[in-house]
């Protein structure tokens, strides 16, 4: 059984597309469809149901699956050892962060990797939670930063920090605000918010707490991006709800007016996840690692 084809059919078989699966190993499809053929003409079985929607692991491939991404480990795991003989981790890390967070922490994370890890490679992606969730199940993340994560199969979440969230309006006419007071939650309710729409956690955080209250938040705009967010508050379409992390990086942060939300006050928590059906590698648990020292150092308030 060969390694690689072994590797493609894993990636086929957790992507659910030969296109998405070429594209993420960085081969041809026809190189990657004949690869796998391949593996079921040897094993005389076939792995993978092919539709127009995808492509689909059989009973056959089920089985195979489990044991091919335990092998693929264990290989990771071999070549790390054997790194290890020569005083180095190796390896490649995929993480995916919030906009918000990956603003303050992708280039210290990056320097710490690099002066860690010099011998391995670091990618970072930006995306909203349930996206990266999704991924981390599917394999094309190793650690996700998760906002407000519910415990679901396939993912170990570790608490990482909670951040204050805050009721964000254009500051007035360039003076100087006295401290606000915290905004009440029937006041959050009143206000015309620019939110994400749905699933963003803070969006489907602020839900449920007006929702617990007996309130419901009034939509202005649905708008998926904390920069195009910022600039329509500042522009005067509405009122925000965001961490404090999301306005100190906005690059104007002064343009702006943060008012805590309730009593006690409304917080976000954020989590590592990582996959619980792949065991981390020695590389992935010193890059949790260091995540966990970036993120500690930098975002905790």
């Amino acid at each position: 059984m060969d390694l690689r084809q072994l590797e493609y059919f894993v990636r086929v078989a957790e992507l659910g597309s030969f296109t998405r699966a070429a594209a993420a190993l960085d081969v041809a499809q026809p190189a990657l469809s004949r690869q796998v053929r391949l593996l079921e003409v040897e094993l005389r079985q076939n792995l993978l149901t092919r539709n127009g929607r995808g492509a689909l692991p059989t009973e056959a491939g089920n089985l195979l699956l489990a044991h091919g991404r335990g092998i693929l480990h264990q290989v990771a795991r071999a070549r790390e050892e054997l790194g290890r003989v020569r005083g180095a981790l190796a390896g490649r890390v995929a993480v995916g962060m919030p906009p918000s967070v990956a603003r303050v922490l992708t280039v210290p994370l990056i320097r710490a990797f690099r002066e860690r890890l010099p011998e391995a490679s670091l990618s970072i992606t930006e995306g909203l939670s349930a996206a990266m969730q999704d991924s981390l199940v599917a394999g094309r993340l190793d650690i996700a930063m998760l906002y407000n994560a519910a415990p679901s199969a396939g993912v170990a979440l570790e608490p990482l920090l909670e951040e204050e969230l805050f009721l964000v309006e254009a500051r007035g006419g360039g003076r100087r605000d006295a401290p606000s007071r915290a905004a009440s939650l029937r006041e959050l309710a009143a206000a015309p918010l620019v939110i994400p729409s749905r699933p963003n956690a803070i969006r489907t955080q602020v839900e449920a707490e007006l929702a617990q209250a007996g309130l419901k938040p009034s939509i202005a705009l649905e708008i998926d991006g904390v920069s195009a967010i910022l600039e329509l508050v500042a522009d005067g379409a509405g009122k925000a709800v965001l961490s404090r992390n999301a306005v100190r990086t906005s690059g104007r942060p002064d343009a702006f007016a943060m008012r805590p939300i309730g009593s006690p006050r409304l917080r976000s928590r954020l989590f590592v996840a990582t996959s619980s059906q792949r065991p981390s590698t020695l590389t992935q648990q010193a890059a949790v690692e260091l995540l966990q020292r970036s993120a500690s150092r930098l975002l905790a308030h």
